[in-house]
């Protein structure tokens, strides 16, 4: 490693308390992964759609839905406000009542920072909304104020007391609403919140992500009048009342390109199945610029390679950009790479905590503001690390798979609560790889 590269970086962590009992994931390098692969629905888009379920009394029916813990986390949300919620395998039915309570419990929201998509709904049909600020990964700054300002403009009053979102209104009507960022989260509050406004709502700066689209699908089957979906500009023509619906969630693009990026990384070939590739485009793209082949087909595609993948730069932007939540998976594949890499982070500024766990794994990486420049080397070092979040995770665990040794991987929760069945499938492609519960006191 380049002296002074990581110089001023804290490299030490706070022990786990003695007798706490954890878990960890033992990846043992060197694999070269082969097989295939099936997705299943997105996390980034069924807690969405859990939500907007609020928006009709009866009964909704979400299916393809993973097999991840936010799952049970945001079926805890939609109790906590009145809701008859069961989740079974890949199915989540919900029974919202004619008067869904408008308080969200504190304890369930502060687990899950998709909580606050609750937020939209409960203005609509409530005309008030308490909702607990919400908890979930530590990558940074996520304020609130482009939920806020949408809301106030379509007619409520939104404040936060007592660490509580506050909203209310009267009456909810249509306006014309510019984001000043894509936000993702800000596009779904505010579009739930105007589907049961009183004319016509046009969100101009809105985000583009599949996984809005897929919102919109759902909002349309149950009555919804939208126009510009997939646009930048979305249209919302309210309506006096929703129906519910049965909906199938979209394919997890985050988790096929992890899978991805994983052949690419140990120098095997993946299909992925269960994921429309046109939602990877820019991926698939920058594969090929590392030296890997790719074919896709209906919902599905394969990635392979042959030797050492090539060093590529990549700059995180909404979509179509290239998606921060790939970012770790980006910097572990060019820690390995043949040239130097420089990743450029455009949305959540704290990620980057995820180089000092990559640095401890033998990375030539370095940071400065929203760039890391990373020199690839021949092979990582084994070394306990510890994920701040999901996908910094998924992004060690494909680190571990390209070092000499055993990485232990801590505080795996992060990982379970995005990737379903994360090691049955690694381990189904080939890697050695276990999850270990231990007491963690070093």
């Amino acid at each position: 490693m380049a002296a002074g590269w990581a110089r001023g970086r804290e490299l030490t962590r706070e022990p786990i308390p003695s007798g706490v009992v954890t878990e960890h994931f033992a990846v043992r390098g060197g694999a070269r992964l082969f097989g295939t692969v099936d997705v299943v629905g997105a996390k980034n888009s069924v807690l969405k759609l859990m939500a907007a379920a609020l928006l009709a009394e009866g009964t909704t029916t979400i299916t393809n839905c993973p097999e991840i813990l936010d799952v049970p986390l945001m079926a805890d949300v939609l109790r906590s406000l009145g809701c008859t919620v069961e989740v079974a395998g890949d199915r989540v039915t919900i029974d919202v009542p004619a008067e869904p309570g408008a308080q969200a419990d504190y304890r369930s929201v502060s687990r899950l920072r998709a909580s606050v998509c609750v937020l939209g709904p409960l203005v609509a049909r409530c005309r008030k909304a308490v909702v607990p600020l919400p908890g979930g990964d530590a990558i940074g700054s996520r304020p609130l104020d482009m939920h806020a300002n949408g809301l106030r403009k379509l007619g409520a009053t939104t404040e936060i007391e007592h660490g509580r979102v506050v909203a209310q209104a009267d009456d909810l009507h249509g306006a014309q609403i510019w984001l000043d960022f894509p936000s993702v989260g800000a596009t779904e509050n505010i579009l739930m919140a105007a589907v049961l406004a009183e004319g016509t709502t046009v969100i101009d700066n809105a985000a583009r992500e599949p996984e809005i689209v897929d919102l919109c699908v759902m909002l349309q089957q149950m009555g919804a009048k939208l126009e510009g979906v997939g646009s930048s500009t979305l249209t919302v023509h309210g309506v006096s009342g929703l129906q519910p619906t049965t909906h199938r969630v979209i394919g997890d693009r985050i988790v096929g390109a992890t899978w991805a990026f994983a052949a690419v990384m140990t120098r095997g070939e993946v299909t992925v199945r269960g994921v429309d590739p046109h939602h990877l485009e820019l991926v698939l793209d920058k594969l090929r610029s590392a030296g890997a082949e790719t074919r896709a087909g209906v919902d599905e595609f394969s990635v392979s390679m042959a030797g050492r993948p090539l060093a590529v730069d990549f700059v995180t932007l909404p979509y179509p950009g290239f998606a921060t939540d790939l970012q770790p998976m980006a910097i572990a594949l060019s820690a390995v790479a043949d040239g130097t890499s420089m990743i450029t982070e455009n949305v959540f500024e704290a990620r980057f905590r995820f180089v000092d766990e990559m640095v401890r794994l033998g990375a030539d990486a370095r940071t400065d503001g929203h760039h890391a420049v990373v020199r690839g080397v021949e092979q990582l070092s084994s070394a306990p690390v510890w994920a701040s979040d999901i996908r910094a995770g998924a992004g060690l665990v494909l680190a571990g798979l390209c070092a000499d040794g055993v990485t232990e991987v801590w505080d795996v929760d992060h990982i379970d609560r995005g990737y379903p069945r994360f090691i049955e499938n690694l381990a189904s492609l080939g890697a050695d790889i276990r999850r270990v519960s231990a007491d963690p006191e070093r």
